[in-house]
């Protein structure tokens, strides 16, 4: 743990005067300043004048019992970990416990390592908490939003536009990979705009079965169709006074996209059944992953409608590109997760951090999210290990420079990697020719010469 520079107060509460007495000196001959109660009537006494990080509680006391400390703890210090003392064998009060917020459990008689052990795990926890609000509060002081965790410039960048966009009313078209956060963004602005009383509503279209999807954004009157037996809303008028969040936009068939268009025209829907359209007040952010233009090129999605929804476009960073949030990323996920099970945080070895380092995160941060719970639920040891990593983070790719290339077995097109290579250049130096022939390592005549060579504009 980082050095402090006074000691972590500690309540220890036991009604068992020898118990007690042992524990407090054990702990303080550890560094610690120890407070002690005899009964849980006393210690919210002490509560109530003094704040501590950590109190450690017997169950079973005369009075108040522990666990009933424990939630009263809750309401009065909620900052307060909370390790419980049971007695031997009583799994059940364990449990009970760790529902009720308790960090960590002792089962009498436990040694002094255990003890220490619990308690720096705890602390442990404290302290990874703090740093995670330190970080949001940085965040938020910079301008950007909150649950979005990083400071990497290039995702600085895309939140300082997402500030802009929020304090508007225009559509937003989210883009990105899979997994770089695209809802999360979406949720930002609204919690920022001047709609964030209103409802925030999110429709995956993709997971809508085509037959259902037009019921499931406009809604349909009772008896519209066989199964139809009363009047439904659907997400727009769900979304009124709200943000509706259409996530895989470039999924919704063709028959559908007219229907769009007429409601971000003219703010009003017509329902399956109905007459009569229906007024709605909904800003629309839209989100995919898949390359509308080209999209539209091949006819799958209407021109007009991606310039409804492109009004606004922000591209979020893949996490390849913004390595230098792994680190607090890393903390947010570990400390999530751990509470969220009930589990121990534990430590990545240097090893693995290095090879989360070199890892191209193809899922992105929702990939790291998904890997951290995964080790925080199946990992026993207090530290995470090269071993504990599945196959495809311990491989070795061929290294050339800083650059990783995965080689297969059937092989190659040379003149394709070069043209691959040029266009992503281009792209995340938006199309500036001199940033990305540096990029290159190349002059930006020998870039042009290239982008001629293979027909790039």
């Amino acid at each position: 743990m980082a050095p402090m520079t006074e000691p972590v107060s500690i309540l220890l509460v036991d009604d068992d005067e020898s118990l007690r007495r042992v524990v407090e000196y054990q702990l303080g001959e550890a560094g610690f300043s120890v407070t002690t109660a005899a009964s849980a009537e006393e210690a919210l006494g002490v509560l109530h004048g003094k704040t501590f990080r950590l109190l450690v509680t017997d169950v079973l006391m005369p009075g108040m019992s522990g666990l009933d400390l424990l939630d009263r703890v809750r309401v009065l210090r909620p900052d307060t970990v909370v390790v419980v003392i049971t007695a031997h064998g009583d799994v059940a009060t364990a449990v009970r416990a760790m529902k009720l917020g308790a960090f960590d459990f002792l089962e009498k008689p436990f040694p002094r390592e255990r003890l220490l052990v619990a308690v720096r795990r705890a602390l442990e926890f404290v302290e990874l908490r703090d740093e995670n609000r330190q970080l949001r509060a940085m965040v938020e002081e910079h301008g950007t939003f909150e649950n979005i965790v990083g400071s990497s410039s290039a995702l600085r960048a895309v939140l300082s536009d997402l500030k802009r966009a929020a304090a508007t009313d225009a559509a937003v078209l989210l883009l990105g990979e899979t997994g770089t956060g695209k809802e999360l963004a979406a949720r930002a602005i609204h919690r920022n705009s001047k709609r964030k009383e209103g409802p925030f509503v999110v429709v995956n279209c993709a997971s809508i079965p085509e037959t259902l999807i037009e019921s499931e954004l406009f809604g349909h009157r009772r008896g519209a169709f066989t199964g139809a037996s009363e009047d439904r809303k659907g997400k727009f008028e769900i979304a009124d006074g709200g943000t509706l969040f259409l996530d895989e936009v470039a999924e919704l068939p063709m028959l559908l996209q007219p229907r769009l268009l007429r409601v971000l025209q003219e703010g009003e829907i017509d329902k399956v059944g109905a007459s009569v359209p229906v007024p709605v007040d909904v800003r629309v952010v839209a989100a995919t992953h898949r390359d509308l233009p080209a999209r539209v090129q091949e006819g799958s999605f209407r021109e007009d409608l991606w310039y409804r929804l492109n009004v606004v476009p922000l591209t979020m960073p893949p996490l390849r590109e913004r390595r230098e949030d792994l680190p607090p990323l890393i903390e947010h996920f570990l400390l999530k997760h751990s509470r969220r099970h009930g589990r121990p945080i534990p430590r990545l070895s240097p090893a693995v951090l290095d090879r989360f380092e070199r890892y191209d995160w193809p899922g992105n941060v929702r990939e790291l999210e998904n890997l951290l719970e995964r080790l925080v639920v199946l990992t026993d040891a207090d530290s995470i290990s090269e071993a504990d990593l599945p196959e495809n983070l311990r491989q070795d790719l061929p290294r050339y420079g800083r650059a990783r290339v995965d080689l297969p077995a059937e092989g190659i097109v040379l003149e394709q990697l070069e043209r691959g290579l040029i266009e992503e250049a281009l792209r995340r130096s938006r199309g500036n020719q001199t940033a990305a022939a540096r990029f290159l390592g190349i002059s930006r005549s020998t870039l042009i010469y290239r982008m001629q060579k293979f027909g790039l504009k």
